[in-house]
């Protein structure tokens, strides 16, 4: 198996540690279940005997009568056993997926890197549905165990020699099948791989499907995933061959060995050392031991399955942090002085910050400030956002908020008070006042009210509201597909400034608007976060206008700073990076 193989199993452990009760109610009652059905061959054994062969019909009803009741009692065994199994794997299949949610949203990031969603995707479901199935493989093969061993004891009592037979043969038959799943095992990692890759390109063609067909790339992308799919269907063609190459063998094995244990009790019952009752007791149990030992090919290629899907899942579990999360200063927001409504500015500064393209960087924003941030290599803005959002740790200097280093405040509370809002950023499926309000402050409903009517101003999102047959309360699709490209970015820049962070940093937020709008929106941003502080990371001439002063950033270094019209007029490298 793959090197996460010691991690693998870890997941395997805590996910049948967790379930240990239902397992264990399970098992109990999967081994009452087998013993139960062990027994049956050798109540109508002695129901023969006793009322067949010695003519005692009191016996034999007896005996029908105890086998009733034994049959009573397996009906209610088996079921309590089936849903404590199915409780135990769905419940299992439930944290996992949990977990794995939770560590791919954690603050600090990492899982994600290298995944497409649809991988992610396919990791949390199918794969902790595996590691679910793992808990009733275990109850499965706890009962089929005491099965065997039951039946292995009374055909020791029947005979010596086939009760020596089973246990020596099922040993050897378990140990077989245990070498014959290391293929599937190897197989099955490299199947739910490949699926997970092509779910995660479906998931990511389909997203960008109005693009593919606006550039004509529909025919590209219908090979790529032709090519990518059938990677899939052959790792699954060969995972299949395995599973199938094994439950042969092992099917063949086990008729061999009660095509055995049959051949030794005739032979036994002919020369007269069994019954008549015996030697049907002992062909019934022969028949019954079927059933375990063909268990045992399904738990096999169960845990097969199962180590490699905890594999997957440990790795994305186990994942480098791209941050660490950070102590926990326990500070709060504080509350704006003037008794407005929301929390003040905040004091951000840059300090000899290198990251990439960055070169040390100096920056420093006074608390309720607007500035904008001017780029002329969008690599530089691209660092700067990852290094303001703490999406990563700079490679040298920090960033300071209201004097304390990122690095120092927890995660929680970096994000709380500074809202890096990128200009792709996705919208979620429900209404648009649901994606508006997503993340805005809890209060009042009479202010709430009004900061979202202000935001919705703000952001021309009135426009795009007032356009929709159910307003505000219009349904918005997965990623916001039902919206235009200018909707979209208006919705999600309405969510951003209806967060009333202390820092905003708006990146690009107009590139899908108009001119007018565009100056609209300019204005907006700057009236609705009056008094907090406002980074906006954009070449676009209508916002830097309303700012309190421009920063340009050419080379990873600041190059020249002043306000808006100072610069088209001094700079040359300003001009070609705005007006050009």
């Amino acid at each position: 198996m793959s090197k996460a193989d010691p991690r693998g199993r870890r997941v395997l452990r805590r996910a049948v540690r967790e379930q240990r009760r239902d397992v264990a109610l399970g098992a109990v009652l999967g081994m009452g279940h087998q013993t139960g059905e062990a027994l049956v061959p050798v109540l109508i054994g002695l129901a023969i005997d006793e009322g067949v062969v010695d003519g005692d019909v009191p016996g034999l009803l007896l005996w029908l009568g105890i086998l009733a009741a034994v049959y009573v009692g397996l009906s209610f065994s088996f079921r309590g056993s089936a849903r404590a199994g199915e409780r135990a794997s769905l419940t299992a299949a439930h944290r996992l997926r949990t977990k794995v949610i939770g560590r791919v949203l954690a603050p600090e990031g990492g899982a994600e890197e290298g995944r497409l969603p649809g991988e992610l995707a396919n990791i949390a479901t199918e794969d902790a549905k595996r590691v679910g199935a793992v808990t009733m493989a275990l109850i499965v093969g706890i009962a089929s165990a005491t099965g065997l061993a039951v039946g292995a004891v009374v055909l020791l009592r029947v005979s010596f020699p086939l009760g020596l037979l089973v246990l020596l043969g099922t040993p050897l038959l378990l140990w077989l099948g245990h070498l014959l799943s290391k293929p599937l095992e190897r197989r099955s990692e490299t199947e739910q791989e490949q699926a997970a890759m092509a779910s995660g390109v479906a998931a990511d063609l389909v997203a960008g499907l109005r693009v593919l067909k606006g550039i004509g790339a529909e025919p590209a992308a219908v090979h790529r995933y032709r090519r990518i799919s059938g990677q899939s269907l052959t790792a699954t063609l060969r995972a299949a061959r395995a599973e199938a190459w094994q439950n042969a063998v092992v099917t063949i094995l086990t008729g061999v060995l009660l095509a055995l244990v049959a051949l030794v009790g005739g032979r036994l019952a002919a020369d007269g050392d069994i019954g008549i009752g015996e030697l049907v007791s002992s062909v019934a149990l022969a028949l019954f031991l079927i059933g375990p030992l063909s268990e045992f090919s399904w738990v096999n290629a169960e845990l097969a399955q199962g180590r490699a899907s905890a594999a997957r899942i440990a790795d994305v579990l186990d994942a480098d942090r791209a941050v660490s999360p950070g102590p926990s200063s326990g500070r709060t927001v504080p509350l704006r002085a003037d008794g407005r409504p929301g929390p003040p500015g905040l004091p951000l500064r840059l300090r000899g910050l290198s990251h990439e393209t960055l070169r040390g960087l100096d920056l420093d924003i006074a608390a309720g400030e607007t500035v904008g941030i001017v780029t002329t290599d969008p690599a530089d803005a691209s660092a700067l956002l990852r290094c303001l959002g703490r999406l990563c740790d700079p490679d040298a200097g920090a960033v300071e908020l209201d004097g304390t280093e990122l690095t120092a405040l927890g995660l929680a509370e970096v994000r709380a008070a500074l809202l890096v809002a990128e200009h792709d950023a996705d919208l979620f499926e429900g209404t648009l006042l649901e994606n508006v309000t997503a993340a805005a402050p809890s209060g009042a409903r009479a202010d709430r009210s009004a900061r979202v009517t202000a935001v919705l101003t703000a952001s021309a999102t009135d426009e795009v509201v007032r356009t929709l047959p159910d307003g505000a309360d219009a349904a918005v699709t997965a990623r916001g597909r039902s919206l235009s490209g200018g909707q979209r970015q208006r919705v999600a820049l309405a969510r951003a400034l209806a967060a009333d962070a202390p820092v905003l940093v708006l990146h690009e937020p107009t590139t899908a608007v108009d001119a007018v709008t565009e100056v609209r929106i300019a204005t907006g941003i700057k009236e609705v976060r009056e008094g907090r502080t406002t980074v906006l990371v954009t070449n676009s001439p209508a916002l830097l206008a309303v700012a309190d002063r421009v920063v340009l950033l050419d080379g990873g270094r600041t190059a020249a700073a002043g306000g808006h019209e100072q610069l088209v007029h001094e700079c040359a490298a300003y001009r070609t990076a705005v007006l050009a």
